[in-house]
């Protein structure tokens, strides 16, 4: 009788490790078969508790309005991965219609568009791109957007302002270039 409920508990424990086991491969192939940008630095953070690491993505855009800024994003990862896209976070406050001032981060893949097909490189390109295409039209950072829908040239001075640490709306962003 013992042994019949220790064979039931160790059943019942295996679909639960079958399943961690599962992501961490996902996400072991995902990095095994990563081809990073040169513009891209990728750290592997593992949390001391949770057998699925956390990255860090470092993207430094050697083009367009961020040209010269380098912005730490943190990409966190649960158990319903793939089925469900990484937590994205930009750890800088920057001056970007699509990333709101706490780090928000608005692109399509990683919400209503997000599949499993979708990958770690898929997130990684879909951060790049919001670097040279910047969207206007459905923003997280309103005030970020409406200078860049009506002047370009405003925009690049607000970028520049705001990637040395300079305060624009009252809003003080952080430093990203390198001195």
């Amino acid at each position: 009788m013992f042994k019949l409920r220790e064979i039931q508990k160790q059943k019942q424990s295996k679909p639960i490790a079958q399943v961690n086991n599962n992501i961490n491969a996902r996400l072991h192939r995902d990095l095994k078969s990563l081809e990073l940008p040169p513009t891209t630095q990728l750290h592997i953070v593992r949390g001391t508790d949770d057998p699925i690491p956390s990255l860090q993505l470092v993207v430094t855009p050697d083009e367009g309005y961020y040209r010269g800024g380098s912005f730490t994003f943190e990409l966190l990862f649960n158990e319903q991965y793939p089925m469900e896209p990484p937590k994205v976070k930009c750890l800088n406050r920057i001056y970007h219609p699509n990333i709101d001032t706490d780090g928000r981060v608005c692109l399509n893949i990683l919400r209503q568009d997000w599949t499993p097909a979708l990958d770690l490189q898929s997130v990684i390109v879909g951060l790049l791109f919001l670097f040279l295409e910047i969207n206007g039209v459905d923003p997280l950072n309103k005030q970020a957007a409406e200078t860049f829908n009506t002047s370009r040239q405003d925009f690049a001075h607000a970028v520049r302002r705001s990637m040395n640490g300079s305060t624009i709306h009252n809003i003080h962003y952080d430093k990203v270039t390198n001195p």
